[in-house]
């Protein structure tokens, strides 16, 4: 149990973000979820399992500098000014379409919440953890498997999660010396609002449309659950989770 720890979760009001907060706060985590629409993270706090830690729902704007340094002033005002764990997850995609149709308004709106979103929070979370008595803490990304490879018509989202990498290895890399470890969990086809379209049939591709197969989404939960759970002088770098069967590996 993680009794006492506090952890912020982005994107926690719905689909992975909400299965990893519930996982963390069932495990003891005091955990903070953020998004925009404050409905859905009073849903999620709703769900929160008796005899696990606090939960708190702070709305927020990732993409936007001001309210993120709102937000991890609240969430410090909430557990006592500490933070031990960061997952990165607030993400969004533009319309599939070519990508010489795609505006410009569309791709910086997929940049700013994936990409800058990201990088803001954890400048944020360093900050914090570095100075912080006991020292250190742990910042996940949630990298997707577009950090591998992209789907038809996805450049933005593709593009900003091949990014992702970087900045986990930078932050694995930088945070050393602060006893921060830095690491990414890449998910393929969880079976959530936005990956569960995969079973109606998504476009591959050879041109193609194709139903795909989908997991649980409480996977993802317990895979956060388990990089969150380790002692800071061991660290997931990467962590690959999918369905088994959806076409990643090889040709499809």
């Amino acid at each position: 149990m993680a009794q006492g720890k506090v952890a912020l979760v982005t994107g926690g009001g719905t689909g992975i973000g909400q299965a990893a907060a519930l996982a963390l706060q069932g495990d003891g985590w005091n955990v903070a979820i953020t998004g925009r629409r404050k409905e859905e993270l009073d849903k999620t706090v709703a769900m929160a399992k008796p005899g696990g830690g606090r939960m708190v729902g702070i709305p927020a704007d990732v993409g936007k500098p001001d309210e993120v340094k709102r937000l991890f002033a609240e969430v410090r005002q909430a557990f006592g000014g500490r933070l031990d764990f960061l997952f990165n997850n607030a993400g969004m995609g533009a319309p599939p379409v070519a990508m010489e149709d795609l505006t410009y308004e569309q791709w910086m709106a997929v940049v700013n919440v994936n990409l800058t979103g990201s990088f803001l929070c954890a400048q944020e979370a360093i900050k914090i953890m570095k100075s912080q008595n006991p020292r250190g803490g742990r910042i996940v990304n949630n990298g997707s498997i577009s950090a591998y490879a992209p789907r038809p018509n996805s450049v933005p989202y593709t593009a900003t999660k091949h990014a992702i990498t970087g900045l986990t290895k930078c932050i694995a890399l930088d945070g050393r010396k602060h006893d921060i470890a830095g690491g990414q969990l890449d998910i393929g086809n969880a079976d959530t609002a936005l990956g569960g379209r995969m079973k109606a049939g998504v476009p591959q591709a050879n041109g193609e449309i194709k139903p795909e197969p989908v997991m649980d989404v409480a996977h993802c939960g317990s895979a956060i659950r388990y990089m969150a759970s380790l002692p800071l002088d061991a660290n997931v770098l990467f962590m690959n989770i999918k369905a088994t069967k959806m076409p990643f590996e090889g040709r499809g």
